[in-house]
C-alpha cells in the first residue's frame, strides 16, 4: 500500500474512488496501456468502495453473479445467484491482488477538489486526510473520477435525534458493534437496503418496525445456490461460463424495452405490473396490499429484487409495516405524523443515498468551475457521460446519465473504461500533452440524450432519485440500450477530441 504519510509526487494518473470502476480503471492502465504510473485514492481505508462500506445484514447484489464481475476477470467460484457483500468484496480482493493493486491504493483520503494548470498542462489535486484532517495536493496528467453514483448516504434530519437515547445508524454506515438480539428496531425506508435488511435482522430482533412513503415494485426472485456441478464446470470450461453470462445479459436486456413510450413497452410494463401485484397477493398479508401496491407506472422508479424473501417475512408476528412517516424522536421511540409512538431500541435509516458525488470543487481551463458549467447548460452533463469541453484530461467513469435501471453497471463500468483508455492513450504515451471532448459533440449529445430520455417513462414520469430537483430532469439514468452504448463508445467518435501538443493542435 501506498504511503500516506507524506506529500505524494507526480504521477501520470490519479484515480478518485476504489469501488468496481476504480479497479476497472486500474486494471486496464496496467493491461492495454502498460501504465503503472498511478495512484487510487478512497475515503475508506481499503479497497472495495460501496462493497467495502456497505455491510448490513443481508446486504446483497441484485444483479446475476455471472453478470456482476469482470469480462476480464471472471469467477466461476460464486456461491450463489445472488452474491452477499463478502462474497463480493472477496472477489474485488482477489482482482485486486491478481493485478497487484494493493501498491498503488491509498486509503482514508477524501478528495476536496481540483485545478488545471494551463501554463504546464497537469491537473493540481486537493485531499484530505481523514484522520488527521491535513491538507495536501496531488500533481497529475489525468485525473479519473471513479467515484460512483450512490456513495454518500442520505441521512434524513429527524427532529429530536439528540434526545434520542438509541442508536440511530444509515444502512451504509452499519456499526456492527450494535446489537439488535430482542432489541426494538424501526427501519425508515423500503428501498433495496430495506428489503435485504428486514427480513435478515427480523430473525433476531423483538420487534421491527418499517416506516415507508411510498410503495415500490417488488419483483419475485430466488437467491439459488450455485452447486458444486457448476462451479467445477465454469472452472474447467470457461466458455460455458462466457456462454452463462451472454444468456444473462440477453434476459436483463429484453426489459428496457418496456421503458419506452409506445404501445408494446405499455403492454410490457402492465404485464410486469400484475406480476408485481399478483405476488403481492399471493405472498403478503392480505392487511399490507394497499402499502405494497403502486399506484404509478412500472419501471420509472427502479424495481426492488425480492431475493431475501422480504414479502414472505411480512407474515411475522414481530415485522410491521407502517405507511407513516416519523415526525419526532423521544429517548426511546419514534413519533409518527399519526401520533403513534413505535419503541425504537434502533433506528435505522434505509433511506438510500443522495446524488453529490459531484459537489467536489472542480475548476477546468481558465478556473471556470464545473458547478457555473452546468449551471449555464441547465443540467449535469457530460459527453458520452464521460468529459466535459474546457476540462482538459479529465473523465468520469460513471457520470451523468450513466446509471442503468435494468441490468449490470460493471458493463457500463468496462465500457466508459474502454472509451477513456483509448482517447488517454496519446497522452500517457508522450504525443500529446492534453486532450479535451469538443463543445460541439458534448452539445450534440445532449440534446440525442434529453431527446432520447422523452421516449421514456424515465424522464419525469413519477417522482424519483432520478430526477434532479433543481433542473427536474433526469440525471441519472442511460435511455438507450446496452449494444446503443457501446457503439456510441467505439465507433464514428475520433472527430469529438481535440488534443494539445506543444506547437499545434490536432485531431484524433
Amino acid at each position: 500500500m501506498a504511503s500516506q504519510h507524506s506529500d505524494p509526487g507526480y504521477t501520470q494518473v490519479v484515480i478518485i474512488g476504489a469501488g468496481f470502476s476504480g479497479l476497472a480503471m486500474a486494471c486496464q492502465l496496467k493491461q492495454q496501456l502498460n501504465c503503472d504510473d498511478f495512484i487510487i485514492y478512497d475515503r475508506v481505508p481499503k479497497l472495495g468502495g460501496t462493497w467495502y462500506s456497505n455491510t448490513y445484514p443481508g446486504c446483497g447484489v441484485d444483479i446475476p453473479a455471472a453478470f456482476y464481475s469482470f469480462s476480464f476477470a471472471p469467477n466461476p467460484q460464486f456461491s450463489r445467484f445472488f452474491p452477499k457483500q463478502q462474497e463480493i468484496l472477496e472477489y474485488m480482493n482477489n482482482v485486486a491482488a491478481k493485478f497487484d493493486l494493493a501498491e498503488h491504493f491509498v486509503g482514508n483520503v477524501e478528495w476536496v477538489g481540483a485545478d488545471w494548470q494551463d501554463d504546464i498542462g497537469r491537473w493540481s489535486v486537493s485531499l484530505r486526510e481523514t484522520s488527521t484532517g491535513r491538507l495536501f495536493t496531488h500533481p497529475c496528467a489525468i485525473l479519473i473520477s471513479a467515484v460512483g453514483g450512490l456513495s454518500n448516504p442520505n441521512r434524513l434530519s429527524l427532529p429530536g435525534s439528540d434526545k434520542f437515547k438509541g442508536n440511530l445508524m444509515h444502512t451504509a454506515e452499519w456499526d456492527p458493534d450494535i446489537s439488535i438480539e430482542q432489541k426494538d428496531v424501526v427501519v425508515i425506508g423500503n428501498g433495496s437496503s430495506a428489503t435485504q435488511l428486514v427480513p435478515t435482522i427480523a430473525e433476531k430482533a423483538k420487534s421491527v418496525t418499517q416506516l415507508i412513503r411510498t410503495p415500490q415494485h417488488y419483483v419475485p426472485s430466488q437467491n439459488a445456490p450455485i452447486n458444486e456441478i457448476w462451479r467445477k464446470t465454469f472452472h474447467r470450461l470457461p466458455g460455458v461460463l462466457k456462454l452463462f453470462r451472454a444468456l444473462i445479459f440477453l434476459y436483463l436486456e429484453s426489459s428496457i424495452l418496456q421503458f419506452d413510450r409506445t404501445w408494446l413497452a405499455s403492454k410490457m410494463r402492465k404485464r410486469a405490473s400484475e406480476q408485481c401485484l399478483r405476488y403481492i397477493t399471493e405472498c403478503a398479508p392480505e392487511e399490507y396490499w394497499p402499502l405494497l401496491s403502486p399506484g404509478y407506472e412500472h419501471g420509472c422508479k427502479r424495481r426492488v429484487y425480492d431475493n431475501d424473501n422480504y414479502v414472505a417475512s411480512l407474515h411475522r408476528e414481530n415485522v410491521h409495516v407502517v405507511d407513516d412517516p416519523v415526525e419526532l424522536l423521544l429517548e426511546k421511540a419514534a413519533l409518527t405524523k399519526s401520533g403513534k409512538v413505535y419503541s425504537a431500541d434502533v433506528i435505522v435509516l434505509a433511506t438510500g443515498f443522495s446524488p453529490t458525488q459531484y459537489d467536489v470543487d472542480l475548476h477546468g481551463r481558465n478556473g471556470y468551475s464545473r458547478k457555473e458549467y452546468w449551471k449555464q447548460a441547465g443540467c449535469m452533463r457530460a459527453f458520452n457521460t464521460v468529459a466535459m469541453s474546457g476540462f482538459p484530461n479529465f473523465f468520469y467513469i460513471l457520470g451523468p446519465n450513466s446509471g442503468r435501471g435494468h441490468t449490470s453497471t460493471l458493463y457500463t463500468v468496462e465500457t466508459y473504461v474502454d472509451l477513456i483508455i483509448r482517447v488517454i492513450g496519446p497522452v500517457l504515451a508522450g504525443r500529446a500533452s492534453s486532450v479535451e471532448v469538443k463543445r460541439s459533440s458534448e452539445e450534440r449529445f445532449n440534446e440525442q440524450l434529453r431527446a432520447g430520455l422523452k421516449k421514456t417513462i424515465l424522464e419525469n414520469a413519477c417522482r424519483s432519485w432520478y430526477i434532479d430537483p433543481t433542473s427536474e430532469k433526469n440525471w441519472f439514468i442511460y435511455p438507450w440500450n446496452s449494444l446503443n452504448m457501446w457503439l456510441s463508445t467505439h465507433w464514428g467518435i475520433s472527430g469529438d477530441w481535440i488534443y494539445q501538443v506543444s506547437i499545434c493542435r490536432y485531431r484524433a
